[in-house]
Parts: C-alpha cells; sequence; structure tokens
C-alpha cells in the first residue's frame, strides 16, 4: 500500500522506479503524473518491519453510515494569460530562499579556501575518472585525488547589531515563463508524443531555451517531477529515432541524476557508488561503470569520500598497538578494515551539507563560554553555542524556559517551530514564537543585517528532527557569529520529509552538549507513546477513553470505521469537534491510504463536486508550498486568481496554475505530513495492506500526534507489536556526521 518512502533509498534496480500502471505505454509520455507522484514521494513514510497491539479499553460502537466513497484528488484547471496573482506567503518565502541561497553561495565563493570538509573533484576529466577507479579498487585513498578539507576562516565578528533591524523588502515573484517559450516546448513535445500538459513545467525547469534543450537532449524531460525513464525514453526515441539507444550518453548521464533526484526524495543526501550502477542497470543501460563515469565527467554529479577523522584515527592506533606481533601478521593497512564507501551526490546536497557543516563549526567556535546558572540546558547553553536537547512533548518546557532565561539575561532570543500548531502548544509563550518558515521567509522574527545575518543572541528551534539539510543550512548560515543555537526535539519520531537527517547526524557526531530531559509525558497516552520509544507495546488504562481501538477486517471497512469516528464517534463520545479530529494513515495510495480516506471524508463532512479544481469551499487542505513542508488549512473561497485559504490565523492565495501541485484534501494525513503538529484527537488507521508499511517511528510518530484521544483503525493484527518491538526504518545515507567530526571531533585520550 505504500509508496516511495522519505526514509527508504532504492535498493534494487527494479524497486527504484516502479512499472507503468496497467494499460499504459511504456513509450511516449501519458498524462503527467507529475503532480501527484511528487507531492506524494516528498511526504510517503517509510516503510519499515511489521507491528502490535495496543491495550484496548472499551471502544464505544460506531453506529453504521454510508458515504465511504472512493475518488481520486481533483487537478486544478489552468490556463494561460491569467492576471498575475499578488505575491502569496508561499512564493514570498521560495523568493526570500533563492535570494539567501545566492548571498550564501557569493559569500562561500569570497573566502579563501576550499569548503570546509568534504571531497571535491578536481583535475581534468580524466583525472577525476582516474580517481574514481583508482579509490574503488583501493590503489589508492580518497585523499590523494581530492582537495584536502581545511576549516574555513572564521568570520569577523559584527559589531552589536541595532535594537530593530529594518527588514528588506519581500523579493519579486519569479517571472513565470515567456509564452513563446511555453508555445515553442508544446510543438516539441507534439513531435515527440508528449501530452502538451507538460509544456509549462518543462519550460519552468529548462528556461528560455527549453524548447532547443529538449531538441538536443531528449533525456532533460527528466527534469520535470513524475516523469519516468520509460516515458522520457519513448520521447527521445520518437524525436531522434535510431539515433539514440539505450548507451547514449545524453541517457546515462539524466538517469545518473534522476536516480539521485529520487533518491533526495527518499531522504538521501548521497548514494553509494554501486547502488546508482544497480539502478542504471535496473534501466537497461548496458555499462553501468562507464555511465556513472561519463556522469561524473560531465559534472553532473560529484563524487565523495571523507577522510578520516581524528576518532577514527585514534581508534585505529588503539587497536593496533594492542594486535600481537604475530610472524605473518597482516600488515596494518590491511587490519584496517575497508575505506569509507564511495558516495555519489548532486551539488545542491553537498553544498548544503557543507555549509550546514561549517556554520555549525563557526558558532561552535565563536560563541563566547560564559557561567549562566539554572537548569542543566541552561549551564550547557551559557558556555557552548551548540546544544542539542531530546525528550518527548512535556520536554518543551525546558527550551522554553532556556528562552525565558535569556530575554531576562537581555539577549536577543528566539523561539522556532515546525508547525502553526506548535505555537499554540506552547501557550503563551507561543504568542513570541516564530515558524522556521516564516523566520527564513522574513515573514516574522528579526530582521536581517547587510550580511543577511538575523538579529539574535539565542535561537532555539523545536521540531528539530523536521530539519531537512538544505533549510537547516540556510537557517544556520543566517545566524551571526556567537549566536548560540540549541536544537530540541523527539529523536524517536520519522524524520524530514527532504533530504537529509540533520538531527540524527549532529546527535552522532557528538561534537557538543547533549541533553537528554527526564519529563515524562503525562497521562494515557503519555504512557503508551513512551513504551514504545523503547520497543514496547505496553497494556495501557485508559478510563478516560484516552485510547480507543476499533478492530477491522479490511481495508474497505477500515474506511468506514474511520468516517463514522471521525463525523460521529468522537464528537459525541469524546467532545473533539470533527474539525479538530486528524486523520493518519501510513501512505497516499492503497484502498485504506489518503486518497480514498480523503474522498470518504469529503463525502460525508463536506459533499460537493469540487468546482474549484476539485475542492469546494470549506474543504480541509493539506498545503505543501515547498518539498518537505505541509501545511493544514481550509478552503475559503476560489476566483480567478486561485484559492484562497486559512491556514492559521493567516489567509494565503494558491495560484490555479499550482493548485495540482500543491494542494490535496487534508482530512487524512501520513504520518510524515503529521510530524511536528498535534491535534485534540488523532484516528490512526492500520488496514491490513499497510502492514508491511509499519515501524517503531512510524507508530510513535502517528500515535504521538494525539494530545486527548487516539482511536486506532486497527486491521494488522500481531504485525503493529512486531513493529515496535523490532521495525527499524532504514538509515538514509547523507555525509553531515562525517564532515562535523572532521572539523570538531578531537582524537580521544
Amino acid at each position: 500500500m505504500t509508496e516511495p518512502s522519505g526514509e527508504t533509498a532504492p535498493e534494487a534496480p527494479e524497486d527504484v522506479e516502479p512499472a507503468a500502471e496497467e494499460g499504459e505505454e511504456a513509450g511516449a509520455p501519458q498524462e503527467p503524473e507529475a503532480a501527484e507522484t511528487a507531492r506524494e514521494a516528498e511526504t510517503a513514510d517509510a516503510p519499515a518491519e511489521e507491528p502490535g497491539t495496543p491495550a484496548e479499553t472499551a471502544a464505544e460502537e460506531p453506529e453504521p453510515t454510508d458515504g465511504a466513497g472512493a475518488a481520486q484528488d481533483g487537478a486544478a484547471a489552468s490556463g494561460e494569460g491569467a492576471a498575475a496573482p499578488e505575491l502569496s506567503d508561499a512564493q514570498a518565502e521560495l523568493a526570500a530562499q533563492r535570494e539567501l541561497r545566492a548571498k550564501i553561495e557569493a559569500r562561500k565563493a569570497e573566502k579563501a579556501g576550499p569548503p570546509a570538509a568534504g571531497a571535491k573533484l578536481s583535475g581534468t576529466a580524466a583525472d577525476l575518472l582516474a580517481a574514481v577507479r583508482a579509490v574503488e579498487g583501493g590503489a589508492a585513498s580518497g585523499s590523494t585525488f581530492f582537495e584536502a578539507a581545511e576549516p574555513a576562516p572564521r568570520r569577523t565578528a559584527p559589531e552589536a547589531a541595532p535594537a530593530v533591524t529594518v527588514r528588506p523588502p519581500v523579493p519579486a515573484q519569479a517571472a513565470a515563463p515567456a509564452p513563446g517559450t511555453t508555445a515553442a516546448v508544446r510543438e516539441v513535445l507534439a513531435r515527440g508524443g508528449a501530452p502538451e500538459a507538460l509544456a509549462g513545467p518543462v519550460a519552468a525547469a529548462l528556461g528560455e531555451g527549453a524548447a532547443q534543450a529538449l531538441l538536443d537532449d531528449p533525456w532533460h524531460l527528466l527534469a520535470v517531477s513524475g516523469v519516468r525513464p520509460e516515458q522520457a525514453d519513448g520521447f527521445a526515441r520518437a524525436l531522434l529515432g535510431a539515433d539514440c539507444g539505450p548507451d547514449d550518453p545524453r541517457r546515462t548521464v539524466a538517469l545518473t541524476v534522476w536516480l539521485l533526484e529520487r533518491a533526495a526524495l527518499q531522504g538521501h543526501t548521497a548514494l553509494e557508488i554501486g547502488t546508482v550502477r544497480a539502478g542504471l542497470a535496473g534501466h537497461a543501460v548496458p555499462d553501468p561503470e562507464s555511465a556513472v563515469e561519463e556522469a561524473v565527467s560531465a559534472g553532473a554529479v560529484l563524487v565523495f569520500q571523507e577522510e578520516e577523522t581524528p576518532h577514527d584515527q585514534g581508534a585505529e592506533e588503539a587497536a593496533a598497538a594492542e594486535a600481537p606481533d604475530e610472524e605473518g601478521a597482516e600488515p596494518a593497512e590491511a587490519a584496517a578494515g575497508p575505506a569509507a564507501p564511495v558516495l555519489l551526490g548532486l551539488d545542491r546536497y553537498a553544498l548544503a551539507e557543507e555549509s550546514l557543516a561549517d556554520g555549525l563549526a563557526r558558532l561552535v567556535r565563536t560563541a563566547t563560554p560564559d557561567t549562566w546558572e539554572g537548569s542543566e540546558l541552561e549551564r550547557a547553553a551559557g558556555s557552548h553555542g551548540l546544544v542539542l536537547h531530546t525528550g518527548g512533548e512535556a520536554s518543551r518546557a525546558e527550551p522554553v524556559a532556556l528562552a525565558a532565561a535569556g530575554r531576562e539575561r537581555g539577549l536577543r532570543t528566539l523561539v522556532a517551530v515546525h508547525a502553526d500548531s506548535g505555537r499554540r502548544l506552547l501557550g503563551p509563550a507561543g504568542a513570541d514564537a516564530v515558524t522556521v518558515a516564516a523566520l527564513l521567509s522574513g515573514a516574522a522574527g528579526p530582521g536581517r543585517d547587510e550580511d543577511g545575518a538575523f538579529a539574535l543572541d539565542l535561537l532555539v528551534v523545536l521540531d528539530a528532527p523536521q530539519l531537512d539539510v538544505e533549510t537547516a543550512a540556510m537557517l544556520v548560515e543566517s545566524l551571526p557569529d556567537g549566536c548560540r543555537l540549541v536544537l530540541s526535539g523527539d529523536p524517536e519520531v520519522l524524520g524530514a520529509p527532504g533530504a537529509g537527517r540533520v538531527f540524527a547526524d549532529v546527535l552522532a557526531a557528538r561534537v557538543c552538549p547533549r541533553i537528554a530531559s527526564r519529563l515524562p509525558d503525562p497521562g494515557p497516552l503519555g504512557e503508551l507513546v513512551s513504551g514504545i520509544g523503547v520497543g514496547e507495546l505496553n497494556q495501557v488504562e485508559a478510563p478516560g477513553k484516552e485510547i480507543v481501538i476499533v478492530p477491522v477486517r479490511d481495508a474497505g471497512e477500515a474506511v468506514h470505521r474511520t468516517v463514522q469516528l471521525v463525523a460521529d464517534s468522537v464528537p459525541r463520545a469524546i467532545g473533539v469537534p470533527s474539525e479538530q479530529t486528524q486523520v493518519v494513515t501510513v501512505g497516499h495510495g492503497g484502498s485504506a491510504g489518503t486518497r480514498a480516506l480523503n474522498a470518504a471524508l469529503k463525502q460525508r463532512l463536506n459533499p460537493g463536486p469540487g468546482r474549484f479544481g476539485g475542492f469546494d469551499p470549506g474543504d480541509r487542505v493539506a498545503y505543501a508550498p515547498v518539498p518537505g513542508r505541509t501545511v493544514t488549512g481550509t478552503v475559503l473561497s476560489a476566483d480567478a486568481e486561485g484559492l484562497r485559504l486559512r491556514c492559521g490565523d493567516a489567509e494565503l492565495l494558491v495560484p490555479k496554475e499550482r493548485v495540482e501541485r500543491e494542494l490535496r484534501h487534508g482530512w487524512a494525513l501520513t504520518a510524515h505530513q503529521a510530524a511536528g503538529a498535534r491535534w485534540p484527537a488523532v484516528v490512526a488507521v492500520l488496514p491490513g495492506d499497510a502492514a508491511g508499511g509499519l515501524s517503531r517511528a512510524w507508530v510513535y510518530t502517528a500515535f504521538g500526534r494525539a494530545e486527548r484521544h487516539l482511536s486506532v483503525v486497527h486491521g494488522v493484527d500481531q504485525a503493529l507489536a512486531r513493529a515496535v518491538a523490532e521495525g527499524v526504518a532504514p538509515e538514509r545515507t547523507t555525509r553531515l556526521r562525517p564532515l562535523l567530526e572532521a572539523l570538531l571531533a578531537v582524537p580521544e585520550e
């Protein structure tokens, strides 16, 4: 039932790309699945092993109702020539992030040394190819061919910022593709048998020369989200005829990049070179090794092999000293174990990880130690520039108290959360908190100085596991020298939907203080979730119906019971209205995925024809303005410009050409979409075909979204208990940990 996971890398060639659906031709592209596929891949939950059953409490038997329908999410009608809408919050955020990224890159280019860590390629194309072969074959170490890592010079500490910094104006909206560009692309697509609906996305992805770029290299079509390799192959054959084949260098380079982009949607910032070769072989590339070399020499991908950290070297020297000096013993080099794997990655994620590692190291080195009285967390924050804080929902009070203490000390202090609901959970303190997205876009928080730095002395980030590597890099690069950063969150929850595992990597690097909260989450829900976190699905007494189990036999019954719970049983028995009850399920597809559940819930709670791109006023929606960030809201109205939503306290406009790509119904979410937010009541749906998509992290995250009441629509038998006990989500392949260790770790004595 589950779709590509936010946690799972392509392992076998046949798993890298799903097969074409029944009735689809493998040749020319069909109508684009771009919006749906991209949204789902960005937010799908990680399949894990299998899962079990919390102790049941007496559930109120829902009364039978009709209304479990099945329908697809509607597509927005788009047209050309519409008047340009006013700049929405999401558009302002994207534009601000682009502007900030440009500043970051410019500043890094001005630094004297090379990037602070990582092994980027250098030299001629021939040298690069020789480097890859030599490193893999063991003939040389990675450092022979790659630039040595050097710490970047520290920036000069800025003068004290004024109490009020002028916020820069909202950046202008990115220009839409010119009508002539789109028309030219449409002609090329028609020649290749591709649908005209791809013209806009292709023009936006490839820019002004998109039509000629497609003629020169038809596999550029893979730059559009949702286009599959077999569709790009059919398009290329229609344009090039006999002039193309499976080993065409243009095809192999595009496929290599596509594999890495797809892996990024699953959380990876890089992949082992063998995994990429296996993926290429699965798409009929005759010589995957040469294909990878071609992509490297073309500069489309980068090769990395991390250097040994001082910690690693100390461990190896200790092991060598303890080893007996026997005759015929293997040389020390051979006994040291295998070299670090050779990785392939895209420059955008390489830049983000290196910028993040460099920025965190800068904060550590430029903080002025001070003696702060108070809690363990306060003392650590006073002495260090970077501090990690871990714990459950109740532990959020500790970093909030730290922020209050910082203000009392006269520090410019700010608390940032992942979602708007996180501000509500902070009580009165939430009035001064901002979301990370609003902070980066300039919509909230302090202004920036001329270097782009925030006027802050202490930043506390809650829900830190939801930071993807690009967001974290922009955030850290925006902090001035000497600013203290506290990252707080629950390491047991599902990681960020975007690429990277920032919080987990910084925790594993052991380069700063790590403060573990001892505050337990209260009540039956806290007891249940805490047990899940350590692999135990305990029987919990819930006298106030805080936890209710609703057994079901199949997915159809799961949908039926879910609608009854949301529309009737929970409001009547628990007192939580339907609009404050959130459904959480394992994936988007399947007979009880978000699509089927949202269709049934709309039919019961807000029936309508979907007049505005599949939506009606009053519909609950999930809005993804940027990959990896989902905002829930309600449709207010629609007009020629697009859909108008209420998300939290804000009203915003989604232009009609972006509705299909960024909006879906939101009565039911995946656990990845729900992470970082909480609701008074949650209905977790576990139909029988969801068993393979469960993991301990999924169960912990889904069950932990409930504040007052949790209903579990349970159809997976003992799979739930097995998932909690054994279901560890697959690791993501990232580079941040070794980069941090190279910059900050010291040899152990």
